[in-house]
């Protein structure tokens, strides 16, 4: 019933381009807020950027304003995170999340019932 299936990942240089994609379930289209994680290795799973059910909304890290943007389209259903001018420290598994009925972002990785697999994004010269 629940889905979330995560693709554009890669190989990038530094000041590189990716534009990841998130697939949702239909369940969820215009009910949910959608959370974008990532998870670097050796530590812990952290926040990056969240989108409101229906967009009217979005949450950042300080840091990644500048480079990240996130959007959705509820009619395909998909979420995307853009990700510009790219960073040897972006380098990480990346995860959407949602919770089905929850209409506003958190931080909180606890905040969140349903994942999808990671997509891994590397930054490399």
């Amino acid at each position: 019933q629940f889905q979330f299936v995560e693709s554009g990942g890669g190989l990038v240089q530094p000041g590189g381009s990716l534009r990841l994609s998130c697939a949702v379930s239909p369940a969820i289209l215009g009910y949910s807020a959608v959370g974008w994680f990532r998870q670097a290795p050796g530590k812990e799973r952290e926040a990056v950027s969240c989108i409101s059910a229906t967009g009217e909304s979005t949450n950042y890290v300080d840091s990644l304003k500048t480079r990240f943007a996130i959007s959705r389209d509820n009619a395909e259903p998909t979420a995307y995170l853009q990700m510009d001018g790219l960073k040897l420290e972006d380098t990480a598994i990346y995860y959407c999340a949602s919770t089905p009925g929850r209409r506003y972002c958190s931080g909180d990785v606890n905040g969140y019932v349903y994942w999808g697999q990671g997509t891994q994004v590397t930054v490399s010269p």
